[in-house]
């Protein structure tokens, strides 16, 4: 099944960890992509951060994007 987002990461990011264990708690589906692997990926990551390569990234269907968030502003994303 496909996710209702994106979430753009690397294997060494604790941030990106933390974020995939409460989303996967919560059954919130989502789509990984490791930018390390994916060069494209990191310029998707770069034009949502002001050329800064920051994860994660989370970009919705929508084309908005959301930087290092909470569980709660992605809850509040997906619900708008």
């Amino acid at each position: 099944m496909s996710g209702t987002f994106t979430m753009y990461s690397t294997p060494w990011c604790g941030y990106c960890h933390r974020l995939k264990g409460q989303l996967k708690r919560e059954g919130i589906a989502f789509d990984e992509v490791d930018i390390e692997q994916q060069p494209d990926a990191a310029l998707i990551v770069e034009k949502a951060n002001n050329g800064n390569q920051t994860v994660p990234t989370l970009v919705f269907a929508d084309g908005t994007a959301l930087t290092n968030p909470s569980l709660a502003q992605i809850k509040a994303q997906l619900a708008s």
